[in-house]
């Protein structure tokens, strides 16, 4: 509470965007080697339930590079790196642990050495694809969205927010599907999922967009915060 206390608005706005990214992005790591399929607008898609926490991710790269620029943006990104790595650590070195030997017994119900491995160890080709994706992606993301913010003088929030993802996420779902299905699924499944992802990805950053716009309003109205100007952003 003390150091709370002590922080101002636009630190503890920070820690909030910056813990939130780091969670989503583990999250959502973990979780994506589940695929799931369904249709939108009558056309069917397929991707993996980590497109839950992902357009997150989207939404708290614009606020940080909108209020406290791209570099602050650029270290939330590498903190969010660093973690996955920490986190795919920490779960391989789980999976070479031997488990307890009366796990191994038919009547224990219980997680044994198959459910963890199912769990866990098979997210780890996933957290591989992501790693290989996601720093490139993100650099994309904050370096188009800057660009765009000062091409526009700061006008056209919606416009430097959708043209962003747009351009990151294409790059990071070619990536990310390549890496995490070849040699598993078929080349026609891998480009539909490719498709099929990419697409949801556009509809969910146009469905954020108002969202983003609440954002901006809360933290201005609510914690008295402003943009940080061009000037310093450069």
């Amino acid at each position: 509470m003390r150091l709370m206390s002590f922080l101002d608005p636009r630190h503890k706005l920070f820690l909030g965007l910056a813990g939130t990214f780091v969670t989503c992005l583990l999250v959502g790591d973990i979780i994506g080697g589940k695929l799931i399929e369904g249709r939108i607008l009558g056309l069917p898609y397929t991707t993996t339930v980590g497109m839950i926490p992902f357009p997150v991710t989207f939404l708290l790269t614009d606020l940080l590079n909108e209020y406290y620029g791209p570099k602050a943006a650029r270290f939330v990104t590498w903190l969010g790196f660093g973690m996955a790595i920490l986190a795919f650590s920490f779960i391989y070195l789980a999976g070479t642990i031997p488990i307890a030997a009366f796990t191994r017994d038919p009547s224990w119900q219980g997680v044994n050495e198959t459910t963890f491995a199912n769990v866990f160890l098979g997210s780890q080709r996933m957290l591989l694809a992501s790693l290989c994706a996601y720093l490139f992606s993100q650099l994309i993301d904050i370096f188009v969205f800057h660009s765009l913010r000062r091409w526009s003088n700061n006008r056209f929030l919606w416009l430097r927010a959708t043209g962003s993802t747009a351009t990151s996420q294409l790059i990071d779902t070619i990536v990310i599907t390549f890496v995490a299905w070849s040699g598993i699924l078929s080349l026609d499944k891998i480009v539909n999922i490719i498709f099929s992802a990419y697409g949801l990805k556009l509809l969910i950053a146009v469905g954020l967009t108002p969202l983003l716009y609440l954002a901006h309003a809360l933290v201005q109205k609510g914690l008295g915060l402003s943009p940080l100007p061009l000037a310093e952003a450069d």
